[in-house]
């Protein structure tokens, strides 16, 4: 067997290594990408973000093509979950409501291409 102060200083190595290993993923370039990580964050932002504004999956996810469709699921799944729990009424977008302009005909007595179908109807 091993003298008492050889097992000590055994002990007190392994100790060390362990408390010295917990803090692996603070060391830069041994944890995840802090990039990653904050696109992930910004795209269930954005989920929730949509689930509030009361838009679809498919709308946000067309409104916002690059975002991992993953975590914007994600964040709008955790949106609308907190929102069912505590009777949170959505607040629909003004982006949708926007109103677009009326497109009027030209006017029929005015020629504009030959090919036209407005002014080849009295001409047939």
């Amino acid at each position: 067997m091993y003298p008492p102060s050889t097992f000590s200083l055994l002990r007190l190595a392994v100790l060390s290594a362990v408390v010295l290993l917990t803090g692996c993923d603070k060391i830069p370039g041994l944890g995840p990408d802090p990039r990653i990580e904050q696109r992930d964050a910004e795209a269930k932002a954005i989920g929730g973000a949509c689930r509030h504004a009361l838009r679809g999956l498919e709308d946000c996810y067309t409104l916002n093509p690059k975002a991992a469709k993953a975590s914007v699921f994600a964040g709008w799944k955790d949106m609308d979950g907190y929102m069912r729990e505590n009777k949170i009424e959505g607040t629909p977008s003004v982006l949708g409501k926007v109103e677009k302009p009326k497109r009027s005909e030209p006017p029929s007595d005015i020629e504009t291409e030959p090919g036209d179908t407005a002014t080849n109807r009295g001409r047939s």
